[in-house]
């Protein structure tokens, strides 16, 4: 079972864990599932590819005697797609969307007894016009997509509230001032005026301790935490920074007090690292930073999307960085959050990006804006979050080349991430067609086979110069009105070599296990040659399903010794 605290950048340390057996109906039957894992997978207990578009869960819970006279919120992780929820007979509310959490009071339903919950979701299996990513639509798996994931995807869980609390905290660190902006919102219910008790600690060494006269719901203070000493700063470039190599946190504790009461008390953290773009490269706390990242999917063999375990995140990052990537560009799919936590602590880049709609229509682009902007407020407190990735290889929007409704929706997601974070980087198109953008994203594959010499001097000359990159790119690099400003460019899909002895499996290209290291060295090599390319992502982490042109097994297993893939990729870090 997944055990571990759901929301590690807000933690309150009373809760209750609601994964585990549920009763699951499908087609009428009644059958018993593992929350959080989908009926699809093995994991789940279930392990079928279901024809359905509606299933519904229901289970039985006691809330502790202890919480009475607090309010207690019934909190889910993600849910996919669209669900009604039900506590003792009575709707407490819906949500839409299968990436993002949401929060009900179930107070008022409470018999403080035996508790029955009711979930009922609906999600259409068919409907191409919803966020689903790689879930593919037809009824078995093909080319680059895979086994569609129905309902609770991520813990379900229970929490004690006062009246008075937090609504949400939000750190915007400053390292060239060496402070870290803290705004905060209150509770509508909240007695005013109250106290904000902060305090903030690294590496358990007290930075700032102060407190907060709260006469509004919003608030905001600016801390000065490297306190103007050079180590702390760019000092020979340690100090206190958060970086890939050196992933230094603050843990913050924010606890809100009426009188003498504590009403509320959060544990969190941040990260004082900065992002930046300056002639043509990507500067990480004013450093030039080559991105070497991995394409990771976020799938298992035995469950899916959800991690088996919340260990499985850690590893995959430790694997990752043993090979010697410093990121990765998690794609079609908003990770759990535990995998963000496991990327702030050990150091690891993230790209992030939401999973597509592949029709275009007014609804399905208000739907997806509205799920967008509830991922970056989820995820702003992440410092291994340097770009948001609005939409992937114009899918969704096939039309974008001309089509001015559709280049409009792309400006506007651009727009809105940058209205929201200004202190991250964002990429409105990955791949191709793109609009307004911060990074200059290409997509090629074209890095031709092993005995095609002709092709592989095309793809590593066409890497020199932007001009030639569209002789490698499947379209055109911008969309009609656009051009290319001198943004940064990152080929940020390219390999999918996959082991020819798999000959059920598929990649972009394949080869013999034994050849594979030289293929991959000779690829690599083509884009170290390149002055314009300032960082890459390979495709990809591990195998998913039928497509076998990962660098670990779909058990997230290495297929070839890291230390040789690492050799290779060390040899440019600038």
């Amino acid at each position: 079972m997944r055990d571990e605290y759901p929301r590690p950048d807000f933690v309150r340390s009373e809760w209750v864990n609601l994964n585990g057996a549920w009763d699951f109906y499908l087609g009428g039957e009644k059958r018993s599932i593992e929350v959080p894992y989908v009926c699809q997978c093995r994991k789940s207990g279930i392990g079928e590819r279901i024809r359905e578009d509606a299933v519904v869960y229901e289970r039985t819970f006691f809330v502790p005697d202890t919480w009475k006279g607090r309010s207690v919120l019934l909190n889910f992780g993600a849910v996919d797609y669209f669900c009604r929820v039900w506590v003792n007979g009575q709707c407490v509310g819906t949500h839409f969307g299968g990436q993002t959490p949401f929060s009900f009071d179930v107070t008022h339903c409470l018999n403080w007894g035996e508790e029955c919950i009711r979930v009922e979701v609906e999600d259409w299996l068919k409907d191409e016009q919803i966020a689903r990513g790689k879930q593919y639509w037809e009824d078995e798996s093909s080319f680059i997509w895979y086994t569609p994931s129905t309902g609770i995807w991520q813990t379900v869980w229970l929490e004690p509230v006062s009246a008075s609390r937090f609504s949400w905290i939000r750190f915007t660190p400053d390292i060239d001032e060496g402070t870290v902006k803290i705004d905060y919102r209150l509770e509508q219910g909240t007695a005013l005026p109250c106290e904000a008790m902060i305090t903030i600690c690294r590496e358990e060494k007290p930075v700032f301790k102060g407190t907060v006269w709260c006469r509004e719901l919003c608030n905001t203070i600016t801390v000065d935490v490297f306190q103007k000493k050079a180590l702390n700063g760019s000092f020979h470039f340690v100090g206190a920074y958060w970086s890939p190599e050196n992933p230094n946190l603050y843990e913050v504790t924010m606890a809100l007090k009426n009188g003498t009461e504590v009403t509320d008390r959060v544990e969190s953290y941040f990260g004082m690292r900065k992002v930046r773009i300056e002639g043509g490269r990507i500067y990480l706390n004013n450093q030039p930073y080559y991105q070497k990242l991995l394409l990771d999917q976020g799938y298992w063999e035995e469950s899916l999307i959800t991690a088996p375990s919340d260990e499985d995140y850690k590893n995959d990052i430790l694997m990752s960085k043993a090979m010697g990537f410093n990121g990765c560009r998690k794609h079609e799919k908003v990770e759990d959050p535990r995998f963000l936590y496991w990327a702030d602590h050990l150091g690891f880049l993230v790209w992030e990006a939401m999973a597509s709609f592949w029709v275009y229509t007014p609804e399905g682009a208000c739907a997806f804006m509205r799920e967008w902007m509830d991922v970056i407020r989820r995820d702003y407190n992440h410092p291994s979050i340097i770009v948001w990735g609005m939409l992937n290889e114009s899918w969704g929007v096939p039309g974008i080349y001309e089509n001015q409704e559709q280049q409009s929706f792309s400006k506007s997601l651009y727009y809105m991430a940058r209205s929201l974070d200004s202190t991250r980087l964002v990429i409105s198109n990955d791949g191709w067609e793109m609009t307004d953008t911060d990074i200059c994203a290409v997509h090629s594959y074209q890095h031709g086979r092993e005995d095609d010499q002709k092709q592989q001097e095309l793809y590593k000359n066409c890497l020199k110069e932007i001009g030639e990159l569209p002789k490698i790119v499947e379209k055109r690099l911008f969309a009609k009105g656009h051009s290319y400003q001198k943004q940064p460019v990152v080929l940020t899909e390219f390999g999918g070599i996959a082991v020819s002895e798999d000959e059920s499996g598929w990649g972009y290209t394949a080869i013999g296990r034994s050849e594979f290291l030289k293929e991959y060295s000779r690829i690599l090599d083509a884009v170290y040659d390149s002055d314009l390319i300032c960082g890459y992502c390979y495709t990809q982490l591990t195998d998913v399903e039928q497509e076998t042109n990962g660098l670990l097994t779909s058990t997230h297993q290495y297929k070839f010794e890291p230390e040789k893939i690492k050799e290779i990729n060390d040899r440019r870090n600038r």
